[in-house]
């Protein structure tokens, strides 16, 4: 059936579903966002957080909606592209049976060790991990996360063993890694900063090309000769139900791209680590580049949901 012209939308509450549970990088993008959002389209929004299967719950929750403008998802590049090639039994193509919004920017992730592991340096991490395959672990927000890939990545280039422990989102892996119940972990930087600064957990490397300006004194992954060229980010987007009216679709991304422009936002998401987009990002050719790399991903490392 067409997309039929919506007169005066919004005309009620919008619902932006968040596959992730409070507490982890992908909620705290998405909540900053969202609140923006509704107020540059004088309307209310509610966040629904519909955790597990590493976002893709939502997003099928999204994909099955109505294409009225009145349920749409937030998430990353995992829920958006990589979790189809590890998963069998998920029903959707993102490329194919979502409508994209509009993308919001990136965030590199950082690996953090417990203190009670020792490791202080990259240096170390590779030395420790080389030393003893097999015997440490790593958490992430679950199979199929961005943080899961991170962690596949560097073990793939560094030709490290280190058991992967999937938690159901973000919200427990600082305080379990604080207390020393794993040895390793990649959070985004807004959730690893509050651990980071009270001396809690010791931060390692990010995962992108450079450095980053919110933790200037930490390397990247790839300063390491074992992990030469490494580069991987997470990034976000807001998307709707395929077949949303263009009209809704218009109104939908100049009330996003004037979100994006506001300082406090802006600010806010700086402050959690991300990269703000310039708001000419090629979102449907950046999702078929990733689908290529993830797929090598988890063709080397076997991942399976």
């Amino acid at each position: 059936m067409p997309a039929v012209a919506q007169q005066g939308y919004p005309q009620r509450p919008i619902t932006v579903v968040i596959g992730f549970p409070p507490g982890g990088s992908v909620d705290a993008v998405g909540r900053a966002v969202v609140e923006s959002l509704g107020k540059k389209l004088d309307a209310t929004t509610v966040v629904e957080n519909a955790g597990g299967a590493s976002g893709a719950i939502g997003v099928q929750k999204v994909v099955n909606a109505a294409p009225d403008g009145y349920t749409l998802v937030f998430g990353s590049s995992s829920e958006f592209v990589a979790t189809r090639f590890l998963n069998p039994a998920q029903k959707y193509d993102a490329q194919r049976d979502l409508v994209p919004i509009g993308y919001v920017g990136a965030i590199p992730l950082v690996l953090v060790a417990s203190q009670q592991s020792g490791v202080r340096t990259l240096d170390q991490f590779v030395a420790v991990a080389r030393a003893r395959p097999g015997q440490l672990s790593y958490g992430t927000s679950g199979i199929g996360s961005m943080l899961h890939f991170s962690g596949e990545l560097v073990k793939k280039q560094a030709g490290l063993s280190i058991t992967h422990i999937p938690y159901r989102g973000a919200g427990n892996i600082g305080s379990d890694l604080a207390g020393g119940a794993i040895e390793f972990a990649f959070l985004g930087p807004g959730a690893a900063r509050p651990f980071i600064d009270a001396g809690r957990i010791v931060p390692i490397a990010v995962t992108s090309a450079q450095r980053i300006s919110l933790l200037p004194d930490v390397p990247a992954l790839g300063e390491h000769p074992a992990l030469k060229g490494y580069n991987l980010v997470a990034w976000y987007a807001l998307m709707a139900p395929k077949g949303l009216p263009a009209d809704v679709q218009a109104r939908l991304r100049k009330a996003l791209a004037e979100a994006l422009r506001e300082g406090a936002v802006r600010d806010k998401l700086e402050r959690i680590g991300v990269v703000v987009g310039r708001g000419d990002e090629d979102l449907p050719g950046l999702m078929r580049k990733d689908a290529a790399e993830y797929k090598r991903i988890v063709e080397f490392a076997g991942m399976k949901d």
